[in-house]
């Protein structure tokens, strides 16, 4: 039981502080970054600038997904783990060190956004190692509760970050924190990394990998073996976190500016909601997580897109009737119904790959998603300026997105009855889904050892 909170919390420690720094960064792009490092006499072009930085954060993700897979399938997963959070917080901390635009010039935008690429890097192959560093490691039958522990960090991380820039802002005056009040948050990146290492430190490899590596059955180029063997299974994850993962990167970060620029609510309206929201999840997450282990996570999920494409255009007539109903359905649509499909999804995916290409399969296919959905913001932005907030228009979008991910549903395996999970071991030549073994494997699985949950 104590190996098993300590694993809980070297998954949970990293994956908030690396959320914490990622989100860090977005908050600070539109305080002090526009004014500090993009110093133009257009407002409006240091504005589009600033947050092309924070956009690259997102393009780096699938980089670093692929760097970290190749390690975690090869070398291991807590050591993959170990450089990422050195990666992050290296990076924010020497954020907070950076010269700015005044001091040194062109050089200061050029460093802040090498630093951000190495936040995005870093980003991309935290979070799939630490899916796997949980559900790895879980007991039979709880291998849902153990896989949503890490996806609190996403909440966790976002109040974390925006708070920590807001509680320094409210003791400072504006001067003082233009001149070296911003700093302190980026700072103590440091105290944390240090800390989550030591957590992580004391953790020991998970058991599939080990497996793996006593067996000798390591994949010498693990990306090249995923698209041999299992690339079915790379473009479900893919399809799946398509249309879930633009609605949610409206839920957790556009919806501050759609909701101030074009329903005229204040910031501490906008940011109350997403705090609620976000509230909302921390309570539901693991909630979801363990009721998976009992029915199932592809069921879970499927209802999750199935609410989610119902309500896409309803939500948008509510927000804009009254705070509270902006209230109401960031609780709902972001708290509970999207929650639901977060909190399964590291699983349901990790449960797909076979031990020996789950790092990379898992990191790589999330992470593609994660860039395409990345893009949403500016495309909203355009259609914001072109329809206003017309809830056909946002709400069609996003059901065209969950359109993909329902249809790609019905194609994914039940994992609750089967998952690669229970075939590790097996040659991956084996496993794969056009290979002529794959069925009988399966079958002789289910007939020889009873299925973990």
């Amino acid at each position: 039981m104590k190996k098993n909170k300590r694993v809980l919390l070297a998954s949970l420690s990293g994956s908030v502080i690396e959320w914490y720094d990622f989100y860090l960064y977005g908050t600070a792009t539109g305080l002090v970054f526009t004014t500090l490092f993009f110093s133009n006499q257009d407002p409006a072009i240091s504005v589009l600038l600033a947050f092309a930085t924070f956009g690259i954060g997102y393009a780096a993700r699938p980089v670093g997904s692929l760097i970290f897979g190749h390690y975690g399938d090869r070398i291991g997963r807590k050591a993959a783990l170990m450089l990422t959070l050195i990666g992050m917080g290296g990076s924010s901390f020497l954020i907070g060190l950076l010269p700015t635009y005044g001091q040194i010039g062109l050089l200061a935008p050029i460093l802040l956004v090498f630093l951000r690429l190495i936040q995005g890097i870093s980003l991309g192959g935290e979070w799939g190692g630490a899916v796997l560093l949980a559900t790895e490691s879980a007991p039979k039958g709880k291998r849902g509760l153990f896989g949503s522990i890490p996806q609190l960090g996403v909440p966790l991380g976002l109040v974390a970050g925006s708070f920590s820039l807001t509680f320094i802002a409210y003791l400072t005056t504006d001067a003082q924190f233009l001149a070296w009040g911003w700093r302190i948050p980026f700072l103590f990146s440091a105290v944390l990394i240090v800390l989550a290492l030591w957590i992580r430190g004391g953790v020991p490899e998970t058991d599939a990998f080990q497996k793996q590596k006593d067996s000798g059955e390591i994949a010498k180029v693990p990306i090249a073996e995923t698209f041999r063997y299992h690339r079915k299974s790379l473009f479900h994850v893919i399809g799946l976190k398509l249309g879930d993962g633009f609605f949610n990167v409206f839920l957790m970060s556009f919806v501050l500016v759609y909701a101030t620029t074009y329903l005229d609510y204040s910031n501490e309206v906008a940011l109350t909601a997403l705090t609620i929201g976000c509230a909302t999840m921390i309570i539901t997450i693991p909630a979801i997580g363990y009721i998976s282990d009992f029915i199932g996570r592809k069921i879970i999920y499927t209802t999750g897109l199935v609410l989610m494409f119902i309500l896409a255009v309803p939500y948008f007539f509510l927000i804009e009737q009254s705070a509270a109903w902006l209230y109401y359905m960031q609780a709902g649509m972001l708290g509970v119904i999207w929650a639901s499909i977060f909190a399964t999804q590291g699983t349901l995916f990790s449960e797909l790959f076979p031990a020996k290409v789950r790092y990379t399969g898992l990191s790589f296919g999330y992470q593609m998603a994660a860039a395409i959905v990345g893009f949403g913001p500016m495309l909203w932005a355009v259609m914001g300026d072109n329809y206003g907030s017309s809830p056909w228009v946002f709400g069609g979008f996003m059901m065209a997105g969950l359109a993909v991910s329902l249809v790609l549903s019905l194609f994914v395996p039940d994992t609750h009855k089967v998952s690669k999970y229970e075939s590790d071991g097996i040659p991956a030549s084996e496993q794969a889904e056009d290979s002529p073994h794959y069925d009988t494997e399966q079958q002789k699985v289910k007939k020889e050892k009873p299925l973990e949950t």
